[in-house]
């Protein structure tokens, strides 16, 4: 029978020891998170509101920025320029996605690397990429940290990574090689899908798709990691893994909700008290 594999626990350790840190160095005060929302969008307010919430389970400062749907790109870099002037902002997160008339890369171009605590920046990416300290994308450090807090071994085993965004595919694979996994990344031209899928002993699915990934794409004892998250007709969330159907043959599976969501918060709180060193 498969490991559920607990993201709500494992986060709320996280905050926990992060919780204690900030106790113990004091650095309730020194620590300040700017939260920047263009937009109407419900799920962002969920996710700003959530947020806000961990900052204060920490211990740490927080500031939120509700700006209307019709806010120019001119306003919002605007108020980025003044957050990263601001000496008593350690870390600035602009809330995705953004109204259509804002351009999402210059707008992550701009907040300063070294308060970029999403680690969506180029340069923080680039560090990333040539093994540098920086800011790294929470939803894959969090996976990194459900990984090795559930006893799996990384290194020296065969991942696919079926996904190649920026926020989740791209650094998610450097991060496996960071630790020394052998990595293949899909996505929506590989040949062969469940082919390659099957190769993996740790899957990590980030495609979008609801319930795109069955029992075909398994190999027998893989772990398997679904980023996805949907709300289906009745109200039900489900990831981009049929959990029912492949469970079952894994080691090791991620549940939604409850898997990697809560991590990307606990990682972000992460980036945040690191953005004081």
């Amino acid at each position: 029978m498969a490991k559920i594999i607990d993201g709500k626990a494992i986060s709320q350790q996280i905050k926990d020891e992060l919780k204690s840190y900030v106790e113990e160095n004091d650095l309730g005060k020194k620590l300040c998170l700017a939260v920047v929302q263009a937009g109407e969008d419900p799920a962002s307010k969920v996710y700003v509101n959530n947020k806000k919430k961990a900052c204060e389970y920490i211990g740490i400062g927080s500031q939120s920025f509700e700006l209307p749907e019709d806010t120019t790109q001119d306003e919002l870099l605007s108020l980025i320029d003044r957050l990263n002037e601001d000496e008593t902002v350690t870390g600035i997160l602009v809330q995705l996605p953004l109204p259509g008339q804002i351009d999402e890369d210059t707008v992550i171009r701009r907040i300063s690397p070294k308060k970029d605590v999403d680690g969506f920046h180029p340069m923080n990416v680039g560090a990333l990429s040539i093994g540098e300290k920086g800011f790294v994308s929470c939803t894959p450090a969090g996976i990194i940290e459900l990984l090795k807090r559930s006893d799996i071994e990384i290194e020296g085993k065969e991942c696919v990574v079926v996904g190649r965004s920026n926020i989740v595919g791209k650094p998610m694979s450097m991060l496996m090689l960071r630790e020394n996994a052998t990595v293949t990344i899909c996505h929506s031209r590989t040949r062969k899908l469940p082919e390659v899928c099957k190769r993996a002993d740790i899957l990590i699915v980030a495609i979008g798709k609801p319930k795109f990934i069955d029992h075909t794409y398994i190999k027998d004892g893989a772990v398997v990691i679904d980023v996805g998250i949907h709300r289906m007709e009745n109200g039900k969330l489900c990831g981009d893994v049929d959990y029912e159907d492949v469970a079952p043959l894994c080691s090791a599976i991620t549940p939604v909700p409850g898997g990697v969501g809560p991590m990307t918060i606990a990682m972000l709180m992460s980036n945040c008290v690191q953005a004081d060193c």
